[in-house]
């Protein structure tokens, strides 16, 4: 049976992510730094770092997505005896969450989808609307972290989703690209969720998908099969 709404991520599911922007914020904090280190070794260590910030921010001890990224940046530059200052390298990254590029498939997805489309996202809710109104999107509701002081996997956004929308759990389908995040979130409250992989990414042994799509055009055709 066809959902009666769609839950979809954003950022890597209908826009592209930042991974083009990050590599020259790396390459500007090993330039500047006292220690012989690689590329890869930078982004791994900021990426460990955001990761843990991220995980114990909700609640009382919520900080937005922006302040996240400075943070672990300045951590990393720390750790790396660079003279970079994190607030000036990172504008690129806050740059392009406002200003995305735009997946071909999700154009002609959102403009021929019939049933309801609900953004739930893990970026600052000024940063998701300014790439809404840079692409002219027009869903039918908008959610992110930032509005229940929580990011997923955990359950709050997607329970403020459903109550806010109306909604149960059999009547939605959760649409995105992060196993962690979007489907095992999604899932863990019984919303069955479709992974879209658009970097043919292995699946883990231990994460089921309910649906696995290359991208939205195959989540389109799926609707209409059902």
């Amino acid at each position: 049976m066809q959902p009666k709404a769609l839950f979809l991520d954003f950022y890597g599911t209908v826009v592209h992510e930042d991974d083009d922007i990050l590599p020259p914020i790396y390459e500007q904090i090993r330039a500047a730094s006292l220690k012989e280190c690689t590329l890869a070794e930078i982004g791994h260590y900021w990426w460990n770092s955001f990761s843990n910030m991220f995980g114990n921010s909700y609640g009382q001890s919520f900080k937005l997505q922006r302040t996240l990224g400075v943070e672990s940046l300045r951590e990393t530059i720390l750790h790396f005896n660079s003279s970079i200052v994190a607030e000036e390298i990172i504008q690129k990254q806050f740059e392009h969450w406002q200003k995305p590029a735009i997946f071909a498939d999700s154009i002609d997805f959102l403009q021929s989808c019939t049933i309801p489309i609900y953004i739930l996202s893990n970026i600052d809710s000024d940063d998701v609307m300014a790439a809404l109104e840079h692409h002219n999107i027009q869903v039918n509701g908008v959610l992110t972290s930032e509005d229940v002081r929580s990011y997923k996997p955990r359950p709050e956004i997607f329970r403020e989703a459903l109550s806010k929308y109306r909604l149960a759990t059999a009547d939605v389908l959760h649409v995105g690209d992060s196993l962690i995040s979007d489907i095992k979130g999604a899932q863990a409250l019984g919303i069955s969720a479709a992974w879209i992989n658009r970097n043919n990414k292995q699946l883990p042994e231990h994460i089921q998908p309910d649906y696995i799509l290359k991208d939205l055009s195959e989540l389109k055709q799926m609707l209409s099969d059902i």
